[in-house]
């Protein structure tokens, strides 16, 4: 990174806030390769966003606000102070006590609110999920996973009302509630919303493509097609893609 930053143009030229957007597109690239299981481009895709740590780092060495070493041992050090059960003398039973601890030492290190440390850019999906998290942490949950699913059969009938009344702002917010409510059941019963609609973007957009393919080699357009015609290609495609 020392020779790049000397002798390449491209990379003389990028900042902190430069690298930012690409720094993002390299995380969304390594959860691609997590969701497929692919371990060698995992592999890839760790050693990209290494590439951005240590590229990062020495922008921070060149302004003299912070170099390699003083990233590592800042993550150290949180690490050491967040694992009080590991590295002091508190006592956890599960990992759910671990989390609570986390949220409290948190607060202790002069953050005013749990959720200060959910990102503001984060998709929504993820953010919801990262809230109801936080708010577990600290004691703020239900009890039971029917619970959760009694609230989200109350969500959606309110939504229905909402369609009722024509009223499209009243619409949206309620299924706002839905897609909430949705994402907190997801977390009792052990499911990663996130993960579980990618994984179901992916399966979409294979059953789509094998139909696709399956129309232009009877020379078809699906646009010509009927929904019937586009029926028998798309069961096909859900026996092979499920």
């Amino acid at each position: 990174m020392d020779e790049l930053r000397e002798k390449c143009p491209w990379d003389k030229k990028q900042t902190i806030q430069s690298l930012r957007h690409l720094t993002i597109e390299e995380t969304y690239e390594l959860g691609d390769a997590i969701l497929d299981n692919d371990l060698q481009e995992v592999k890839k895709e760790l050693g990209d966003l290494l590439c951005h740590i240590v590229f990062y780092s020495k922008i921070g060495s060149e302004t003299k606000d912070f170099d390699i070493a003083d990233v590592a041992n800042s993550i150290s050090e949180k690490l050491i102070k967040r694992h009080p059960h590991i590295y002091g003398d508190v006592a956890v039973k599960d990992e759910i006590e671990v989390q609570q601890n986390w949220e409290k030492l948190k607060l202790k290190e002069g953050k005013k609110s749990v959720l200060e440390g959910v990102p503001k850019s984060l998709p929504a999906v993820v953010k919801a999920n990262r809230i109801q998290d936080k708010v577990a942490g600290v004691g703020f949950d239900w009890e039971e996973p029917h619970q959760v699913f009694d609230k989200v059969k109350e969500e959606l009938a309110e939504l229905n009302d909402a369609i009722t009344t024509g009223k499209q702002e009243h619409i949206e917010k309620e299924f706002g509630d839905v897609l909430f409510s949705m994402i907190n059941y997801a977390r009792f019963i052990k499911v990663n919303p996130e993960n579980a609609l990618e994984k179901t973007n992916k399966k979409f957009i294979k059953r789509f493509q094998f139909l696709e393919a399956a129309a232009k080699k009877e020379g078809k357009k699906l646009a010509d097609m009927t929904l019937a015609e586009m029926d028998v290609h798309w069961n096909t495609s859900k026996k092979l893609f499920k």
